[in-house]
């Protein structure tokens, strides 16, 4: 019987073997091939990251030409409100935003207005496009963060806002005539919104493009003898919130400033410089008002230009008086936002606001400070004002042995460790803290007088008895 191969079952068993084993080595050579795949893949992207610059915090966010910041998150987890902006985008961190559109209609309005007065000047929409575009990688340096918009976007989105800033303080300063009807000034709730968005930290263009602008739309179209500053507009716009004396914010006007908010946050810096004193190991904050005050030292509202021109002597702490309301409180979390992102900046506002910080403790204190008219509230209650600076110098980097009240924390703690200081305070406030304790001290004296008189008298008369005839 002729068998073919293959046929015995030993030759099948084999022939199924060699398959498995040919199909098994398929696979593991197909695995091989995938594998080093993956890690080519894995080792081009490591390369491609590795090459890759930062996006959310430039390189470059620490140089001094950098100084619009993205506000820190453990400060937004604070008060998210105060560094959003509520009705118009400066810039390119909040611009298209759905709830900022309203404005964003009015920018070319703005920008027509303006347009219709420099045309005939010789200067269109064409030459301030070429003038900011000339300067683009300046104005990207400026952002913390890469600005992903293309080169005409970014251009126009400058020219826009820049406009519609220069028309809006050319109309607050009454350089050109302002329509009654504008919803912008007609409405009274736009215009306090509008203002407090131009300090927000995320919601700044820089300064020298506002100039630029300036000098194109408004200098080149009047030829006054003594043309308008820039600065000078911008410092009256603002002045309309706070209202100080316009002789204050005339040594202001020639400061190297970086954007609006810094014009306004340089405005209130005191023209004495930031001290640097040698570190003290001694030095630390110092209590609150109520204790400061049970200690002998006595509160006192100063007349000074600046809410920052704060002095101590003779157990005197004289403060200059502070008004709190929402546009100062927006304003003084902004202040401190950008100096804690910009190191090229001095930390007055820091300063100020850890002072604070350390005077208003409770609720209390900030009653005795409003009491005292250190604090003219329009804020809240005593609660939210406690709250306010309680928050406000929290997660904050502050430097106690290089600021401007270094010598005045070290002042007042002196006075406050003095024996003699506290137990005369607590004498003080014990028999003359009020008229009733007043009077019963005096009573108290008056007893004790004519009780050491009658004792007199009564030991006069054993000593040296009358004399009988």
């Amino acid at each position: 019987m002729l068998h073919l191969p293959g046929n015995s079952p030993m030759e099948r068993e084999m022939s199924i073997l060699r398959n498995q084993y040919r199909h098994e080595n398929r696979g593991s050579s197909h695995h091989v091939i995938r594998v080093m795949e993956e890690e080519r893949d894995w080792l081009a992207s490591m390369e491609a990251k590795i090459n890759t610059s930062p996006k959310f915090l430039n390189k470059s966010a620490g140089k001094e030409t950098c100084c619009i910041f993205r506000v820190p998150e453990s400060l937004v987890e604070i008060n998210e409100k105060a560094y959003q902006p509520h009705i118009v985008s400066m810039g390119p961190y909040h611009h298209g935003k759905d709830h900022l559109k309203v404005i964003q209609e009015h920018k070319w309005r703005y920008l027509r207005s303006l347009l219709f007065r420099t045309k005939p000047c010789g200067v269109d929409f064409k030459d301030l496009f070429a003038a900011i575009a000339s300067m683009e990688d300046k104005i990207r340096e400026c952002y913390s963060e890469t600005i992903e918009f293309s080169s005409r976007e970014l251009v126009e989105m400058m020219v826009l806002d820049g406009c519609f800033v220069i028309e809006l303080f050319c109309i607050v300063g009454r350089l050109v005539p302002g329509d009654l009807d504008d919803p912008i000034f007609s409405m009274a709730w736009v215009f306090p919104f509008l203002t407090r968005d131009l300090l927000r930290l995320e919601n700044q263009i820089p300064y020298f493009v506002l100039q630029t602008l300036f000098e194109l739309t408004v200098l080149s179209s009047r030829r006054e003898q003594n043309p308008p500053i820039l600065a000078k507009l911008a410092l009256e716009f603002f002045n309309y919130m706070v209202q100080r004396d316009v002789k204050v914010l005339e040594g202001y006007y020639n400061l190297q400033r970086k954007h609006l908010l810094d014009l306004f946050r340089l405005s209130f810096i005191p023209c004495s410089q930031e001290k640097t004193r040698e570190a003290n190991q001694f030095l630390h904050l110092i209590p609150s008002a109520k204790k400061l005050h049970l200690a002998g030292i006595n509160f006192k509202p100063r007349k000074a230009t600046s809410f920052l021109d704060v002095r101590f002597r003779n157990g005197v702490l004289e403060i200059p008086t502070f008004t709190i309301d929402d546009f100062t409180s927006s304003l003084f979390l902004n202040f401190v936002a950008y100096e804690q992102c910009y190191r090229h900046c001095s930390k007055h506002i820091t300063t100020y606001a850890t002072l604070m910080g350390c005077l208003i403790n409770t609720p209390a204190d900030a009653g005795f400070l409003s009491d005292h008219k250190v604090i003219e509230n329009y804020f809240g209650t005593d609660e939210e004002v406690a709250r306010f600076f309680n928050v406000v110098g929290k997660d904050v980097a502050f430097d106690i042995h290089n600021n401007y009240l270094s010598e005045l924390f070290e002042g007042v703690n002196e006075y406050y460790r003095n024996d003699w200081h506290v137990r005369w305070a607590g004498f003080k406030y014990t028999y003359f803290d009020s008229p009733w304790s007043f009077l019963s001290a005096m009573a108290a004296l008056i007893l004790l007088f004519l009780t050491m008189i009658q004792a007199f008298f009564a030991g006069y008369g054993y000593i040296r008895p009358p004399h009988s005839n």
